[in-house]
């Protein structure tokens, strides 16, 4: 977000006054806790991922036994159908009791229950350390993961995780786990990763040197590292998507199901209102101004350009897109999309 208030405010000139001293951390302890997530706080998000049901989305097609139904048939425990006998079929899947009524071979076929690996590319670039209501978009996302980390372990699947950020100032490849171990490894990883603190020191030497575009490298990585029938999440605010990005999203989704999470401010919604607002890319200090209405539109059409650019290219590759702002409980959000049926109602009754 701030990188791209950033790249808003040098399009529009005389609304920066450019500064190269960046402002001193504030201290963890003066710091609102929006900024910074903590372990237990990532512990208690297990109760609510309880109401969330991953499988509801997409089937797996790993090739291991779990709990999950796979769009390949074969031999399982749920009796699926019966057809007639073809070749090559199981003679031990014959159904005698049909075969003997239709006067014609028929085999039974069952559901085949398979573990699905699931997988979460958690960007976090430097926009996705700001927020203007209640949580840092990067705390947002944490308790995100957070939760589909949990809905998926509690279900029986093993959750791995890449973490990443520009400048490889962040970069955390966890291998798919299962049980408390898997959702513990994520979040102990979280919890360092989101420290904002941290993560501006260890940028502060290579903001000006690379131009490489960390999403699109996590996003070649997956290609190579997740097994054929992963579900994978990926959660960024998406300001560094290009043809690229779309491509690597195209060769992913042949072997596995893809979910787009993007996490939004209220101010990446609409300008605030009419003023002159601080704003800092960790580096850089500037001045945002809204107090004309000329420069109020250009603020939102900017903003409003880079959602619709995100909302094609996920209609585009068919990958559903699911939307979290700051100022959202994101537990909520996600039972929308993953909870049952009545828990689907039961939200949008009180929304309305």
């Amino acid at each position: 977000m701030i990188k791209a208030i950033t790249n808003w405010l040098k399009r529009n000139k005389g609304t920066v006054a450019a500064s190269r001293q960046a402002d001193k951390p504030a201290s963890k302890a003066h710091v609102n806790k929006g900024t910074y997530v903590t372990v237990s706080e990532l512990i208690q998000l297990q109760g609510q991922a309880r109401k969330l049901d991953l499988s509801q989305r997409s089937f797996a097609r790993a090739s291991t036994t779990g709990s999950h139904h796979s769009r390949f048939r074969g031999r399982g425990m749920d009796y699926q159908e019966s057809r007639i006998y073809q070749a090559g079929d199981d003679i031990r899947s014959m159904d005698w009791r049909v075969t003997a009524r239709a006067g014609k071979p028929h085999t039974k076929l069952y559901q085949e229950e398979r573990e699905r690996p699931v997988m979460l590319l958690l960007d976090l670039s430097p926009s996705m350390f700001f927020g203007s209501k209640n949580v840092f978009k990067s705390v947002q996302a944490a308790k995100v993961a957070a939760l589909l980390g949990w809905a998926a372990t509690l279900r029986g699947d093993r959750v791995g995780a890449l973490i990443v950020g520009n400048q490889r100032a962040i970069h955390k490849e966890l291998p798919p786990k299962g049980g408390k171990r898997g959702a513990l490894q994520l979040i102990r990883e979280l919890v360092v990763q989101v420290d904002p603190q941290a993560f501006f020191q260890r940028i502060q030497d290579t903001l000006k040197k690379s131009n490489e575009n960390a999403l699109n490298d996590e996003l070649q990585r997956l290609r190579r590292i997740s097994r054929p029938g992963s579900l994978i999440f990926i959660i960024s605010d998406f300001y560094t998507i290009n043809e690229e990005t779309s491509n690597h999203l195209l060769r992913l989704s042949h072997h596995n199901d893809l979910i787009a999470i993007q996490i939004l401010d209220p101010l990446e919604l609409q300008a605030p209102p009419p003023g002159r607002y601080g704003v800092t890319d960790g580096k850089n200090t500037g001045v945002l101004n809204t107090r004309s209405k000329k420069r109020r539109e250009k603020y939102n059409d900017f903003f409003h350009t880079h959602h619709q650019a995100v909302a094609r290219l996920m209609h585009q590759r068919n990958i559903p897109l699911i939307k979290i702002s700051t100022a959202d409980d994101p537990a909520s959000v996600l039972q929308k999309t993953f909870g049952t049926a009545r828990q689907r109602h039961s939200i949008l009754s009180k929304v309305a």
